[in-house]
């Protein structure tokens, strides 16, 4: 099946800004401050895409606010990552593989 390509034309005001045509608004599902990604290819054609919103983890986001915090208040704990330290992750993590792609077992979950 051929699809038609959809064309539309917008104008670059005084600022360089834009109004992005509502065709290509409703084509990539655009709303109201969602972002948009522009790839130059090397021909000097433009492509311009939807960007996903990352999904966030609020308990991932609520640790990494308490380490921060934690850091600004108790500098004086950083400490340098020794040869002996790291010699010890090795020890540890040896003959371990581990596939972050790979789907969670019944067990796991």
């Amino acid at each position: 099946m051929i699809q038609a390509a959809l064309e539309a034309e917008s104008t670059l005001t005084d600022r360089f800004q834009t109004t992005v045509p509502s065709v290509v608004r409703q084509a990539l599902h655009l709303n109201k401050k969602d972002k948009i990604k522009f790839i130059i290819q090397p021909n000097g054609s433009v492509i311009l895409s939807r960007v996903e919103p990352k999904e966030s983890d609020p308990v991932v986001e609520s640790f990494l606010t308490f380490v921060a915090n934690d850091m600004q208040k108790h500098p004086e704990k950083f400490q340098p990552l020794t040869a002996s330290m790291r010699d010890r992750v090795e020890v540890l993590i040896t003959g371990i593989e581990l596939d972050l792609d790979a789907p969670l077992s019944d067990e796991d979950e």
